[in-house]
């Protein structure tokens, strides 16, 4: 008689390795769970149940098998994908990886309105409010134990989890009042993504989010684990390794245009943040 796994264990076998941390709540058909330090290829078996993957840390140098070879675009920290049920999918992993994933019992997602979100695999998008929810989880399960934190990390996933269900919010208007929103930090940490090259003021980011520098400075680097300004610059280093991987952009376009002050600041920062130059980047991302 074969062994019936569930996902997280399918998971665990594919890599060899248990989850750094998992949470669960069998009544209401969740399990939480993060998965650190591996590399390599791999390939997981469908799983039991769709699951939500949250890249938070790590090198973005994360690809998938489509059709016939691995991916074009990668996925990289502040990015989510969705594994439907019963789909094999491969993963090539060149480097740190840090994500954490979220399963839901089968019967709750064909219960949800947003039910079709499921029925293939998304890979690779942008998800800053996911990536934020989650650091804060996270954040919680490492501080000591106690009942007040069991019930705060319970609304925490149960946020994440209707998050999961039910997708980016529209964009079509603003929501209207002045007060600080997770929605509106969501908004500025997703027009970071969408173009890191762009100037990013605090001034400019506090009043899209419709607070005063100072303040905003402070919910950002709480929500992120990182100043504003660190952020934009991390973002701008992660389209970099993008754009040297896959596009063929001389070193000194790249770095006019994510907005360096010349190209041996790029290089510089770009060393102390990826472990090589620009130009061994390349290369061995080439080589292989």
């Amino acid at each position: 008689m074969g062994t019936v796994w569930n996902g997280e264990a399918i998971i665990a076998d594919a890599l060899g390795r248990a989850p750094d941390i998992q949470i669960g709540a069998k009544a209401e058909g969740w399990r939480l769970s993060r998965w650190r330090q591996f590399v390599g290829s791999y390939t997981l078996p469908a799983l039991p149940d769709p699951i939500f993957v949250v890249h938070i840390a790590g090198k973005p140098t994360v690809r998938t098998w489509d059709r016939d070879g691995w991916s074009e675009a990668s996925s990289f920290p502040g990015c989510a994908t969705i594994v439907p049920s019963g789909q094999p999918t491969g993963w090539l992993v060149d480097g740190e990886l840090d994500v954490v994933t979220l399963s839901l019992a089968s019967d709750s997602v064909r219960m949800a309105t947003a039910s079709e979100r499921f029925e293939r695999m998304r890979f690779a998008f942008s998800d800053p409010l996911g990536v934020a929810l989650t650091r804060q989880v996270l954040g919680e399960l490492y501080a000591p134990a106690s009942p007040e934190r069991d019930v705060y990390v319970g609304a925490l996933v149960g946020a994440l989890r209707a998050h999961m269900l039910r997708g980016p919010a529209s964009q079509a208007g603003e929501i209207p009042t002045a007060a600080f929103s997770a929605y509106r930090l969501h908004h500025v940490m997703n027009g970071i993504l969408q173009r890191p090259e762009a100037a990013h003021s605090v001034e400019e980011m506090a009043a899209i989010a419709g607070v005063t520098p100072s303040y905003f400075c402070r919910i950002f680097k709480k929500a992120n684990g990182v100043s504003p300004h660190q952020y934009v610059l991390k973002a701008r280093l992660e389209r970099a390794q993008q754009l040297l991987a896959q596009g063929d952009q001389t070193i000194a376009q790249i770095s006019d245009l994510l907005g360096f002050t010349s190209q041996g600041h790029f290089t510089r920062v770009f060393k102390q943040f990826a472990g090589r130059t620009p130009s061994e980047f390349r290369r061995v991302g080439r080589a292989n």
